[in-house]
């Protein structure tokens, strides 16, 4: 068979999606196009690698075995790229760095750091959930990522960096606010604004809680730390965010820190990329900077207490 890379890359990016549309769009091509290089992949190979089943496509059983194939060659060609990039040093390439939702309130202020220093790293910065870092990882789409803790089931490389406290917020008016040694019983009878199932707050805080035999009520389930920050001042129930993530409302009045018992839950911040992740000199230069730089991004102690 005489595949071309543009072919296989065609058809990664369409096998991922599971659509033409994203596809195209993703590859600043016409559909018309991505669906002529698919037809002669699908011609040269003599078999469908797509099904489509009322609205939706699906990968063939040959599909999927060319979906895998073609991940290995894009990861390969990625690294030969990189390598390329390599020899440039840190006086140039790209570098795509993605973190948690939570870590993005440091991160910017990392960055601008990092590229006043570097100012030729072109950086492309992605800020999403953590499923959507697994995902990234898995498919190698970052270089790095910083995050909670990664699974240890993983092909990944983890470095922690920093503390992670994780702390009760409520709005100035709330009973409890100015309280001290508050138990973590007397939150029980308390409505929770909570993270989203899966993610790294919500794991960290129903294992603390698990050990100590209590269990909090959800109020309301939130995706995002800004969706949970806004409903805390506007008083649908407490919160449980990270300390690093609301410095400026707690200077502002418009939120305080709970004096809990046993609390800050202390997570950390993890630095991670995919195990055998060729890292360019920009890479390098950024894991070196996020060791010895990273504390300097984040307030001391934690807001609201003495």
């Amino acid at each position: 068979m005489n595949i071309t890379l543009r072919q296989l890359k065609v058809f990664e990016r369409v096998a991922r999606h599971l659509s033409f549309t994203r596809a195209a769009e993703e590859l600043y091509l016409t559909q018309p196009a991505v669906s002529m290089q698919i037809k002669q992949f699908e011609d040269m190979v003599g078999l469908p690698l797509f099904e489509r089943l009322g609205k939706k496509i699906y990968l063939t059983k040959a599909g999927e075995e060319f979906y895998r194939l073609s991940l290995h060659f894009a990861q390969q060609l990625e690294d030969t790229e990189r390598l390329v990039e390599e020899l440039k040093g840190t006086d140039g390439g790209k570098l795509v760095v993605a973190v948690a939702s939570t870590v993005h309130y440091f991160a910017i202020r990392l960055l601008a750091d990092f590229c006043r220093r570097f100012p030729k790293v072109k950086i492309n910065f992605k800020v999403t959930n953590r499923k959507g870092l697994l995902r990234l990882l898995e498919e190698n789409q970052a270089d790095i990522v910083l995050m909670g803790k990664p699974p240890e089931d993983g092909d990944l490389v983890a470095e922690a960096f920093l503390d992670n406290p994780l702390v009760v917020i409520a709005r100035p008016a709330h009973p409890l606010a100015g309280s001290r040694g508050i138990p973590v019983t007397d939150l029980i009878g308390e409505s929770f604004l909570m993270r989203e199932q899966g993610s790294g707050t919500r794991t960290s805080v129903a294992r603390f809680l698990a050990e100590r035999g209590v269990s909090l009520a959800a109020g309301m389930e939130m995706n995002t730390n800004e969706a949970v920050k806004q409903g805390v001042e506007v008083g649908l129930g407490l919160g449980i965010v990270s300390a690093h993530t609301i410095d400026r409302e707690v200077e502002d009045g418009r939120l305080v820190v709970l004096d809990v018992e046993s609390f800050p839950i202390v997570r950390k911040w993890y630095m991670v990329h995919r195990e055998g992740k060729v890292l360019t000199g920009a890479g390098r230069a950024f894991e070196e900077f996020v060791r010895s730089e990273g504390h300097r991004f984040v307030k001391i102690g934690l807001p609201g207490r003495d």
